[in-house]
């Protein structure tokens, strides 16, 4: 209380005699410490606060609750404080905790509100629209999140949506002078100067109102000069428009039309109203409680009824209708609300901005002047926030909304969000026909540029942090899962690949010889008999210890693998390869040195076999010689590779490289590499550097012989941590090369598992885990990838498939229309299998219905240009995504380029000289969606 109401000192006093109390109490010790720590943060001693928080961090008997709420104050702190270090790493703290904060806490939408708040403040418009929409699924009665979304939308000059926001933050909270505010500067720059003066009104009397009560639990100095000039701006606003106004013509029926619906319109869409019935819900389900500090977790507002338009002399008349009244309208008026939908949206495209309602001009300064002024007010009016220039609003940080759900939609705030998709979601239930219906609801005023295949309300995926059990030495050094095959009946058990599937990477040994398989045929020798000409990639590396990777000057020990590209033949590559081993023998020494460092493999890269190895190999100059790795032979062509590709179907069907229950073998054309065989030509020392396979799909990966090859590999939930240190050493995880230094890997409490690959023996690449490789002798190793049908590949391959996007990382797996092809195919009966695929269908169908729509609003006609069987997927041209039917081609381009519908509104906002294409009738399109539905095997009970 004595915090609350700003008695620091004595509230100080109070909660150190607490420590020394040692009865039972209400809060714990830890808990009192907290607040101490709070009461640092709060008068400003930053650094103190900083340290304390950090000291309860360190306790192990600390409740994952106040682990939340402490990583929550520590982000926040670094996001608002400039003492605590340079901009860019304070923001990159600050997402950090606020991300372990959710983490920690879920259900708590608190740390997701401010995770969004640093996004706008970074300017990463899509995660913060992301963070605020989940955080308004989750509890939808938080104003200051429909305010924060309504400053998201206004910069991004979309004001019908913006409208939208601000009016559901003062329905919520009739006292929000911010949003109030907000809405007026809205109002104002669209050239509305009468709903304008309404709102600024509203927002001074609730200013004025606030003066003799309780202020929000983060207010803790009443009325400050911040306050003072925030009043003052606002009165200086109200009195320009006032002579404004009483200048003004009256409104014709021949007035411009406006760009906004009026309050009273606006006031009365149903979205809004929905909000406040579900708060109304909330507040009479909870008790209604007090705010404790720090940033309280707020259920209901100050208010008994704080959705309910009251009839309170405070607020204009026009919003003095009763609860009742509203709804009844809503009920009477479905079909008139989606007409005015559809007027707004054709006043959006006709109107000239420049034009007011009242036939009059209004000075551009003078509202850039506004907008400066009452918003540097706003922002510095709260003592625990700092806002950024160009942000709008100032918002408490204290009333923030609960956490997303999982089932949240992963998709950009757009007009369908705030008048359809929150009223109405898109969910798998709906058939092809309810989906066209809500679809055509939507706006086509902004183009629906960002699809996701994600799970609606997903948030963007991003690297996981490690799991927090602290590893002993012996558990970051695990025992590789591996087994022995002694015959073909144990090579085609079931067994086999329930063992596979259980571990992040096994080893299955004795599998050439269980089998019978002719390695021969994959021997040099053979090759070069078979197509000396063939194409061979190579990669010119440095000769170095498996578990070692010096720098250029061999001064110290790095992450960045380097490597030079060129290209060869069988023949050639097979003459350096045999030379090389002749140079071997002539030199004892060298042979040695070369046997303990050789690791290997197309997939992974390498692991240390002498642990006795230690920073003075830095001395063996010899380590800084050149060797050649031949790479990525292709052995897709069956008219060429017969014979090999014919051995390969003696494996058991989980590992061919074409099978039904391989989801690449739906994929309906070739993606080299992965459902085709490809070949690696091996000298001692080749490495293929640190990597997760491509969409994060298995991998199978056999050595001919007749050297081995070593491998280094990492459980998948271990990869954010190796995408943290490579970051941390300035490398792209994604697109650069790296050979991860063993001992960072264990500071980090990252295990690695390590183990020797024999001639002969088959290794299995679980879904997502990490590996690098090296060659310990001569040897060639085949492999390729797998997807089995199951929920867990599926998954990882689509968050992948996401996340590639956000990191301008094209997907070779084109998982849309994969998804596409696999509800023609096949029957899933694994439900969670089945609602991923179906997910991914009506996103797309969702978004490809969309973007017809708007299309055919601008005016393009869209030409049906069919697809071949075996066609490739397309890809734009310019940013890689994966374009699914809809195709954009320019007019007069000679050489035909597909670009998705972004790239292509870059090249002609208005789409003219873009031809638009279509692959499929959209009746087929959903005729399957329609098709695939949940296979019920017969005999087993369905359950949800």
């Amino acid at each position: 209380m004595l915090k609350h109401c700003g008695e620091y000192h004595i509230a100080l006093k109070h909660l150190q005699l607490a420590l020394l109390y040692t009865y039972p109490s209400t809060f714990s010790e830890l808990h009192v410490k907290f607040q101490i720590a709070h009461l640092y943060e709060v008068q400003n001693k930053h650094k103190a606060a900083k340290k304390a928080y950090e000291f309860l961090l360190n306790d192990k008997n600390i409740s994952l609750k106040l682990r939340a709420d402490v990583y929550r104050q520590l982000g926040w702190m670094y996001h608002c404080v400039e003492c605590l270090g340079e901009k860019k790493e304070r923001e990159s703290c600050a997402l950090t905790f606020l991300q372990k904060s959710i983490d920690a806490d879920p259900k708590s939408g608190q740390s997701l509100y401010l995770l969004g708040r640093c996004y706008a403040g970074i300017n990463k418009v899509h995660d913060a629209f992301l963070a605020y929409r989940n955080s308004v699924e989750k509890s939808e009665g938080n104003a200051d999140t429909w305010c924060s979304i309504g400053v998201l939308y206004q910069q991004q000059n979309q004001p019908t949506d913006a409208l939208q926001a601000y009016i559901c933050a003062v329905q919520l909270d009739k006292d929000h002078k911010e949003a109030w505010t907000n809405l007026g500067i809205l109002y104002e720059s669209c050239g509305q100067l009468r709903d304008a003066y309404a709102c600024y009104l509203n927002a001074t009397k609730q200013a004025s109102c606030q003066k003799a009560t309780i202020l929000r639990s983060e207010d803790n100095i009443s009325m400050n000069k911040d306050a003072i000039g925030f009043s003052k701006g606002l009165s200086q606003r109200i009195k320009f428009l006032e002579i404004q106004l009483g200048q003004a013509p009256l409104p014709s029926i021949t007035s411009k039309r406006r760009q906004l619906c009026s309050i009273e319109e606006a006031w009365n869409l149903p979205i809004s109203l929905e909000m406040n019935s579900r708060q109304q819900q909330t507040a009479q389900m909870l008790p209604r409680q007090g705010p404790p500090p720090p940033y309280p977790h707020r259920e209901i507002s100050e208010s008994p009824t704080p959705a309910k338009r009251v009839k309170d002399d405070a607020l204009n008349p026009i919003y003095n209708r009763s609860e009742q009244d509203c709804q009844d309208t809503i009920q009477q008026n479905k079909t008139q609300y989606i007409q005015f939908n559809q007027n707004i949206i054709t006043t959006l495209s006709t109107h000239n901005l420049d034009n007011v309602q009242e036939g009059r001009l209004i000075s551009e300064q003078s509202i850039l002047d506004s907008y400066e002024y009452i918003s540097n007010d706003l922002y510095t009016k709260n003592t625990n926030c700092k806002f950024e220039p160009g942000t709008i609003l100032s918002i408490n940080n204290d009333e923030t909304s609960r956490h997303l759900n999982e089932d949240s939609e992963y998709t950009e705030f757009n007009v369908s969000a705030s008048i359809s998709d929150l009223s109405q979601s898109f969910k798998i239930q709906m058939d092809s026909k309810q989906l066209l219906s809500a679809v055509k609801l939507l706006t086509i005023e902004d183009p629906p540029i960002n699809c996701t295949v994600l799970q609606v309300n997903t948030p963007p995926p991003t690297p996981p942090d490690c799991p927090p059990q602290k590893l002993s030495r012996d558990q970051l050094l695990p025992p590789t899962p591996s087994v022995h095959l002694e015959n073909k009946k144990n090579a085609f058990s079931p067994q086999l690949q329930e063992f596979c599937l259980k571990h992040p990477i096994a080893v299955v040994r004795g599998l050439a010889g269980a089998l019978k398989l002719d390695l021969g045929l994959f021997s040099t020798k053979t090759l070069v008999e078979a197509n000396p000409d063939h194409s061979v990639e190579v990669r010119t590396q440095v000769h170095q210890s498996p578990d070692e990777n010096w720098d250029t000057s061999q001064a110290k020990r790095v992450w960045a693998c380097i490597s030079h590209r060129s290209h060869t033949t069988i023949a050639k590559y097979a003459q350096y390869q045999a030379s090389s081993f002749q140079d071997s023998l002539k030199d004892e020494n060298d042979k040695g040195y070369a046997g303990s460092q050789i690791m290997s493999d197309s997939d992974s890269k390498d692991s240390v076999s002498n642990s006795n190895i230690t920073l003075k190999r830095k001395k063996h100059k010899s380590s800084s010689k050149m060797l050649r790795f031949g790479t990525n032979v292709d052995l897709s062509d069956e008219r060429k590779w017969k014979p090999q590709l014919s051995e390969l179907q003696k494996l058991p069907a989980f590992a061919r490289v074409i099978s039904a229950a391989n989801m690449l073998s739906h994929v309906g054309h070739v993606i080299l590499g992965m459902n085709t065989v490809q070949l690696y030509m091996k000298v001692p020392g080749s490495r293929t550097p640190g990597h997760q396979e491509n969409n994060n799909f298995c991998s199978i990966n056999i050595n001919i012989g007749p050297g081995d090859c070593e491998w280094f590999a990492v459980p998948d939930a271990y990869w954010g941590g190796i995408h943290n240190l490579c970051e941390k050493n300035n490398i792209s995880y994604l697109h650069g090369s790296w050979w991860p230094v063993l001992e960072d890997l264990y500071k980090e409490n990252i295990p690695v598992y390590r183990f020797i690959q024999k001639p002969g023996d088959l290794v299995w690449v679980n879904a997502g885990c990490v590996h690098w490789v090296q060659s310990v002798g001569w040897c060639n190793n085949i492999a390729w990838n797998v997807g089995p049908l199951t929920a867990r590949q599926y998954s990882l391959a689509i968050e992948r498939y996401e996340w590639n996007k956000l990191q301008a990382f094209k997907s070779i797996v084109p998982m849309v229309h994969l998804s596409w092809n696999l509800a023609r195919n096949i029957k899933v009966s694994d439900k969670k299998l089945f609602e991923l695929i179906k997910m991914c269908l009506l996103q797309t169908l969702k978004n490809i219905l969309h973007t017809q729509e708007y299309v055919k609003f601008k005016g393009v006609e869209i030409r049906f240009n069919g697809r071949g069987k075996n066609d490739a997927s397309h890809y734009c041209g310019q940013c890689e995504v994966e374009v699914f039917n809809v195709l954009f081609i320019k007019e007069q381009e000679k050489r035909h380029v597909v670009h998705c519908l972004s790239c292509a509104l870059k090249l002609s906002p208005s789409l003219q000289g873009i031809v638009c294409l279509e692959e499929y009738r959209l009746s087929e399109l959903q005729h399957v969606y329609d098709s695939f539905t949940l296979y019920r095997t017969q005999g087993l009970a369905y359950t949800q």
